[in-house]
């Protein structure tokens, strides 16, 4: 009488248990990196509303020198004050001077990487094109 075996012997649950751990420590890395992203992307957003009141600033007042968010004598109304202090979800800071606009991210949570939008004029004067700086872009968090 032939005994058939039943189950996996050691050595097969062995190579399955490495395998996972091989997956998992290759894994474990890039979902860190992948959260990181996600939670930037709340200071990429926080900004749109700023960058279309500087585009409106640009159409309206035929440049980018009044298109500060410091609300002074002789800024453009409609641009969003300055936040300066923590307390806006994942973003620290955002300033807009003659149309830059400077985000920097939460300490603890986005190592305070910051996310810089310089908008420069065509030849005409009537279109803006966005140029996107900071540390975000070598902490790969955005796009530039």
């Amino acid at each position: 009488m032939v005994k058939q075996q039943k189950g996996f012997t050691l050595i097969e649950l062995m190579i399955v248990i490495a395998i996972i751990g091989i997956l998992a420590a290759v894994a474990v890395p890039q979902y860190g990196q992948y959260t990181k992203r996600a939670k930037f992307s709340e200071v990429v957003t926080q900004t749109a509303a700023t960058k279309t009141a500087v585009t409106l600033c640009f159409q309206e007042e035929g440049g980018l020198g009044t298109c500060n968010g410091d609300g002074a004598a002789g800024s453009y109304a409609g641009i969003p004050a300055d936040v300066a202090a923590p307390g806006v979800g994942l973003v620290n800071a955002m300033t807009t001077a003659a149309g830059v606009i400077s985000a920097t991210g939460h300490a603890t949570e986005l190592n305070g990487d910051t996310y810089i939008l310089t908008p420069t004029a065509n030849a005409t004067n009537t279109q803006l094109t966005w140029a996107v700086t900071g540390t975000c872009v070598a902490a790969n968090l955005c796009k530039d």
